[in-house]
């Protein structure tokens, strides 16, 4: 009997490694990370018919309603290479999104498998993010503590100013934050009250948090 597919819903926040974490776990487990941004610009790019209707809302700064970014979602996850299933990032964002994702899979038979979220404290996070530094010229990043250039606020590779972009500053990152756990919080419980809701240790070595994410996903 062949096995179920795996449909992994990945949640974590701004700097939480969620990205990161999403390619490892393409790689070791060969389901494609289908992340809602990618899936957005693809079929802007391709100008599909879904691309098209997207382009109304988007072009007159509306959201995109919900069962286009669904239909969008549903028909990468019907292509050959989702198959043993995917890691969804960054969809759903809300408990409709969820919701209309739970009855387009039931029709298919299917559900989603687990949803392992990554946990990081917010202080954390904006320290992080805060931190980082990046260089005028080349764009290279750097960090004041993890990743200090050899000159202070001098890039390594071309002797470029380093600087901290509007969106690293701790405010802007706080009032991410605040969106994001808006947002998210509710889904957080709508996959707790389902059972697949999985927290992970985000303040960990990246491998560490690898580790843990594969002893979920393995159960």
């Amino acid at each position: 009997m062949p096995k179920k597919p795996k449909y992994i819903v990945l949640l974590g926040p701004p700097a939480s490694g969620k990205g990161t974490q999403a390619t490892r776990l393409r790689e070791e487990l060969d389901l494609p990370h289908v992340a809602s941004g990618d899936l957005f610009r693809e079929h802007l790019k391709n100008e599909s018919e879904l691309g098209a209707k997207a382009k109304e809302y988007i072009d007159r700064g509306a959201l995109v309603p919900d069962d286009i970014t669904i239909a969008m979602v549903m028909d990468r996850l019907s292509r050959p290479d989702c198959e043993k299933g995917a890691i969804l990032d960054g969809f759903p964002r809300t408990i409709a999104q969820a919701e209309a994702l739970d009855a387009a899979l039931v029709e298919q038979g299917h559900k989603i498998s687990v949803t392992p979220s990554i946990v990081v404290p917010d202080e954390v996070l904006v320290e992080r993010v805060g931190g980082r530094r990046v260089c005028r010229m080349c764009g290279k990043t750097y960090h004041v503590r993890f990743n200090l250039p050899q000159e202070p606020d001098v890039c390594d590779r071309d002797g470029g100013e380093l600087y901290q972009r509007d969106d690293d500053k701790p405010e802007t990152v706080r009032e991410r934050l605040k969106v994001y756990w808006k947002q998210t919080s509710p889904l957080i419980e709508y996959y707790r009250g389902q059972g697949v809701l999985v927290e992970v240790n985000g303040d960990q070595p990246i491998d560490a948090v690898t580790e843990e994410l594969r002893t979920v996903l393995a159960g």
